[in-house]
């Protein structure tokens, strides 16, 4: 099947570097000699055939740029298989001979029903912050949330130092702890909260306890920096903060980055993998792979099936793990 067309939806929740994934597949494109339109707001777009012409000229300056050009969302009718066989007219009525996907897992659920009723090939682009997705290293937007958090603990130290407190700081992540572990780990945080080893809150509120009397044997009257993956404590953070005040008398303070973690210039790492990624979808819907994953293993672009992704759940790096009490205890 000769490529002549593509089309780009961005979907789910947006990421910093999509816009440089854009951008990556235009320029490709171009020099293939292959069209290349947008769909606006993901599904919902490409259910309302809102699409516009991505001209090389519109893509030059968005490798810096946060957000998304096409916009996102998320479509609730896509789980229903009759909007999905409409999605799928609807690219055959614009004469489109391929589509990517930018989004995450959500919006890769839809693109394989997609593949399912179109013939056409339907290729994913990992772009979320939250870094869940197996069968890739890391995926768009993730690097620069955790340069967020990291920016933002560094900052709430300084006055947590000043006033000798407790600052629970709430992140994202969703039911993954990768940007909780590796933000903690960066800004030399107390203790982290991680849905992956998250038992109880009775029991990890003795985890704190027991980490805030040991690190005081050594660091007498300094502040405690705990980092929390979000919607993780029962009830909400405000019972931790009222447990913590009770049992060491201490001001406790909560912290919420919340969608600050979108936000913002991509740092280079999400541009170069962005830029990798892009170009290598193109490559592999031009070879006629379908129904497939742009991932990252080792710094060298590959493919992955998604129900190969969706049988498999992404683990936290072991060696982290193994670090992070020894890196914790002491301070």
């Amino acid at each position: 099947m000769t490529i002549k067309k593509i089309a780009i939806i961005t979907s789910g929740g947006d990421a910093p570097g999509m816009n440089a994934c854009i951008r990556s597949i235009c320029l490709s494109c171009e020099s293939e000699g292959i069209e290349v339109v947008g769909y606006r707001s993901g599904y919902i777009g490409l259910l309302k055939k809102e699409s516009i012409p991505l001209h090389t000229s519109l893509v030059q300056n968005l490798l810096q740029r946060g957000g998304t050009i096409l916009h996102s969302a998320r479509c609730e009718k896509f789980r229903k298989d009759q909007y999905v066989k409409q999605a799928a007219k609807n690219l055959d009525d614009e004469e489109i001979d391929g589509l990517i996907v930018i989004g995450g897992n959500g919006s890769f659920k839809g693109a394989q029903k997609l593949q399912y009723y179109w013939d056409k090939p339907v290729i994913g682009v990992p772009g979320t912050i939250d870094n869940d997705i197996a069968g890739t290293d890391y995926t768009i937007g993730y690097h620069t949330a955790i340069q967020t958090a990291v920016e933002s603990l560094d900052k709430v130290r300084d006055t947590a130092e000043a006033f000798e407190r407790i600052f629970l700081v709430d992140v994202m992540g969703r039911e993954a702890g990768f940007i909780a572990l590796n933000s903690a780990i960066s800004s030399g945080a107390d203790h982290v909260v991680l849905p992956e080893t998250f038992t109880s809150a009775a029991e990890e509120v003795m985890k704190i306890l027991d980490k805030l009397s040991k690190r005081r044997l050594h660091h007498k009257n300094s502040s405690h920096i705990i980092v929390v993956t979000e919607n993780i404590w029962p009830g909400g953070l405000n019972i931790l903060q009222q447990s913590l005040e009770k049992e060491t008398g201490v001001d406790v303070r909560i912290l919420t980055l919340g969608h600050v973690q979108r936000g913002g210039s991509p740092v280079w790492q999400d541009r170069l993998l962005a830029t990798k990624l892009g170009t290598h979808a193109v490559h592999e819907m031009i070879k006629g792979k379908k129904g497939v994953m742009a991932g990252i293993k080792a710094a060298i672009p590959v493919s992955i099936a998604f129900d190969q992704i969706d049988s498999e759940s992404k683990k936290l790096n072991p060696f982290s793990m193994q670090m992070l009490e020894s890196l914790m205890l002491l301070g």
